[in-house]
């Protein structure tokens, strides 16, 4: 069967892009290789946004917290109702692994579900395909081992435990937190001179305050340089240090899965890690083919968030009905 539009993640970004078709009487199928929004349900289960609910709306459908600034479970039952409401074709734990060009008009998307693969045929591809699902990693011995974690989701299981965290942005900061909460013992490894500018205001008193007492242990300076079963080692102004631990956090951030939008044939600057799109609808080199949200940025994930990459599929609707009326009118 041949579809209008596929799109491929089916994120906030993915979902804003699929009622905005919807709007132009076109049906999107979407395609996630989770369920929908997966970043946010991989969130800690804690977590607050940083955005009011009014500025993660989607589809025009208001989005109501108890608080301004939502939490993780209240985002997933308001994804959830709007998938529901307007009844978005879903087909969730469905893996995009190839994308090709088979004429002119007409794309082949292959997907894999419970180790068969599936085929489709599509005019136009929308990849939404986030990107908290690849971390950053560091490149160096011991990261694969078990007690290493990039994810972080709940404190209570690391209670009366030596923790690292490496990193000093909003994820490592929270995680820190929480852990210091539940009575694990933590230090945090970061490479830059201060704290970071990106975390939550609201947030760095709080943690500051730990760190001043004691009962968070802050290494500026610090560069990991390896990971064994009971020590990471790291270096601190040419200075080689090492700390005990049980488990670590890496909270080194993530990035588009670079690969896959190579492998299918986009073009990507290779500085920045953007594919290279017309700004104005947000197509790739390859005609029909589109990208929306965060994907957009590159190595940059602070240039995309849902508060702007929400709009990205008006854009990519307006290019997609305009098409379609030029292929009916010649």
């Amino acid at each position: 069967m041949e579809e209008q539009t596929i799109i491929i993640g089916a994120g906030p970004c993915g979902l804003s892009c699929a009622l905005e078709l919807q709007k132009a009487d076109i049906n999107p199928l979407i395609i996630e290789k989770g369920n929908i929004v997966e970043t946010i349900y991989r969130f800690p289960t804690h977590q607050t946004f940083f955005s009011t609910s009014f500025n993660i709306e989607i589809g025009d459908i208001p989005f109501v917290s108890e608080k301004s600034k939502p939490v993780r479970n209240e985002a997933l039952a308001y994804y959830r109702e709007v998938a529901k409401r307007n009844s978005l074709r879903i087909r969730p734990f469905e893996k995009a692994i190839d994308v090709k060009i088979v004429n002119n008009h007409l794309i082949e998307l292959t997907t894999v579900k419970n180790n068969r693969e599936c085929y489709y045929k599509a005019k136009n591809i929308v990849i939404a395909t986030g990107y908290y699902d690849q971390p950053k990693f560091l490149q160096i011995r011991g990261e694969n081992l078990p007690k290493v974690m990039h994810y972080f989701k709940e404190a209570h299981e690391y209670y009366d435990t030596d923790v690292v965290v490496i990193g000093g942005r909003n994820s490592a900061v929270d995680a820190a937190l929480e852990l210091q909460k539940v009575g694990a013992r933590v230090t945090v490894l970061y490479r830059a001179d201060s704290y970071s500018k990106s975390i939550k205001p609201w947030i760095l008193p709080q943690f500051d305050s730990f760190v001043q007492k004691g009962d968070i242990q802050m290494e500026f300076h610090a560069n990991v340089t390896e990971i064994t079963e009971e020590n990471v080692f790291y270096e601190v102004k040419g200075k080689q240090k090492k700390i005990k631990n049980d488990f670590v956090f890496a909270m080194t951030g993530y990035e588009p899965d670079i690969p896959f939008l190579k492998r299918i044939g986009l073009n990507i600057d290779s500085t920045t890690g953007k594919p290279i799109i017309n700004e104005q609808t947000y197509e790739t080199n390859i005609p029909n083919i589109y990208v929306a949200g965060v994907v957009v940025s590159g190595y940059n994930g602070n240039e995309t968030f849902i508060e702007n990459g929400r709009f990205h599929g008006k854009q990519i609707a307006t290019s997609i009905i305009n098409k379609g009326q030029e292929n009916n009118l010649s």
